[in-house]
């Protein structure tokens, strides 16, 4: 039999879901398959409500649905799915009309390009490409072990434990920089400003967590080199959500390293020692501002 020239299966990987058209005459024999007999990933996702008039069947689910797996490389997210053709059992059961199939599909996102204007989920990648004095700046955020040396593996975590951010900019001939982080907020969507909503760095670099009572939040000295930033944050989840996942957005800025600290480029924490809000590199004067939410906007 010629192969047809039309693909049986087509893939669209778009922002933050994937789209998946799925001809009936799925094996090119002229017998369309019922919509009732395909299904997506492991979780059994059924199509959309199909029209029995039309030559195709659609599916869309967001990327971290359906069970889907996910692979993070040095360049590439990798989201991994598999579309299942099980067909019905003849009214005879002694024989069998067809054969069923599994096919593969994959979406790749570059892990150094602009992919979203939203958070990175489910686990961490470049935010967003910059530039700035007419060099590209590339800003990274990821969960590091414990002891720092590399970008965590998983990205699950307990009640109790400490999740590890390393936030980092990298240019090509760029004046020397050093980095901030203005906000980071956590929502259960990942839309940053749907609710609940916990900003646990907020008015341009005070690490509002560190404030909490029995938290061991906080930014981390000193910095590995001044275009790195380590912050340390305690598990959380929200009261009363039924789920296990957390979508975190932080917006990054850099400086010249050779300014000093100042109200509009801080990381400050809150030291439960002293009782008073202390500066990463800085007088503590730039950190005033944390308790009256009186901070300048970063410019």
């Amino acid at each position: 039999r010629a192969l047809s020239p039309r693909p049986a299966v087509t893939v669209r990987c778009q922002e933050g879901q994937l789209a998946l058209t799925v001809r009936r005459d799925l094996f090119g024999t002229g017998r369309p398959v019922r919509a009732a007999e395909l299904s997506l990933g492991t979780a059994s996702c059924p199509p959309l409500s199909p029209n029995p008039a039309q030559a195709f069947v659609t599916f869309v689910a967001a990327l971290h649905e359906c069970g889907s797996t996910l692979q993070v490389t040095p360049d590439s997210l990798i989201y991994r799915t598999t579309l299942f053709y099980k067909p019905t059992r003849s009214g005879n059961p002694l024989i069998v009309r067809a054969t069923p199939a599994e096919v593969p599909i994959e979406c790749h996102y570059p892990r150094r390009s602009n992919v979203s204007s939203g958070a990175v989920h489910p686990t961490w990648a470049p935010f967003h490409a910059t530039v700035a004095a007419e060099e590209r700046l590339w800003f990274s955020l990821r969960l590091m072990d414990d002891d720092w040396s590399r970008e965590r593996l998983s990205n699950g975590f307990q009640l109790g434990d400490s999740l590890r951010f390393q936030a980092d900019v990298t240019s090509e001939g760029h004046v020397p920089l050093r980095l901030f982080v203005d906000q980071c907020v956590a929502t259960t969507t990942p839309d940053r400003s749907s609710s609940p909503r916990y900003a646990f760095i907020d008015l341009g670099g005070c690490l509002v967590d560190s404030r909490s009572e029995d938290t061991g939040s906080t930014f981390v000295s000193p910095r590995p080199r001044p275009e790195s930033l380590r912050f340390l944050v305690d598990a959380f989840k929200f009261a009363g959500d039924a789920g296990n996942l957390l979508y975190i957005s932080c917006h990054l800025r850099v400086s010249p390293a050779a300014q000093a600290p100042n109200p509009w480029n801080k990381a400050c924490s809150f030291s439960k020692a002293s009782g008073l809000w202390a500066p990463l590199e800085g007088t503590a004067a730039i950190c005033s501002c944390c308790d009256t939410g009186s901070c300048p906007s970063p410019g």
